[in-house]
């Protein structure tokens, strides 16, 4: 029990919290990421057994990423657990997702420490890797790669990224950027870094674009 307690502790919370709890989560979340990280290596290895070390590599930091992490972590509603300050509460709902990142790798090294690997790896099987099923596997996640590669593709240039806000506090910022294409805004994004804010940034693009090529007359 004392595992999962530590494992739901943003260190925002420490400052509010008894004097019985003096530890965030923070040392759970480098377990936690070595776990998690062995576990999709191993399960990469046996389902590609053709599959070079790089492909596999690129696999696995798909898998492991903080929008897949994120996504684990709605799933669970892991956010109703989490004991933290009213202002990181805040950054999660302002669209920051780097407080569930960690907290799910907490986790893995909870269920880890108190039931053993074989634990962590039927949790890591159902809740992350039942996201990626092989289909999912051999699509390409870039979706800035993708974005370059339609615009450039329909003499549109190069897609331009602009922050245009960034606000929380210093240890969990939320940053929000535009992406322009032929100076027209298509696509705004939140993330916890720049560089996955411009990833929705240019998801949404991408949406935008999608519907745009359905409409009659522009097949």
């Amino acid at each position: 029990e004392k595992y999962f307690i530590q494992a739901i502790v943003h260190r925002s919370f420490l400052q509010l919290s008894p004097p019985s709890i003096t530890q965030s989560n923070e040392r759970m979340e480098f377990l936690g990421d070595a776990i998690l990280n062995l576990v999709v290596a191993e399960h990469l290895y046996t389902l590609f057994p053709e599959a070079e070390e790089g492909d596999l590599s690129k696999i696995r930091a798909r898998i492991v990423s903080r929008s897949a992490l994120a996504e684990c972590a709605r799933r669970i509603e892991l956010v109703d657990f989490l004991l933290m300050s009213p202002s990181a509460l805040q950054s999660i709902r302002s669209g920051s997702d780097s407080i569930l990142v960690d907290a799910v790798e907490a986790i893995v090294a909870a269920i880890y420490l108190d039931g053993g690997y074989k634990a962590a790896r039927t949790f890591i099987e159902d809740q992350i890797l039942s996201l990626f099923p092989t289909s999912r596997l051999a699509t390409d996640d870039n979706y800035k790669s993708r974005l370059l590669e339609y615009a450039q593709g329909r003499g549109m240039g190069i897609p331009r990224y602009i922050t245009i806000d960034e606000s929380g506090p210093d240890h969990n910022p939320v940053f929000t950027v535009e992406v322009q294409v032929n100076g027209i805004p298509v696509g705004l994004g939140s993330g916890g870094s720049k560089k996955a804010a411009e990833q929705k940034a240019a998801s949404k693009a991408m949406e935008f674009f999608t519907a745009q090529d359905a409409l009659p007359g522009n097949s």
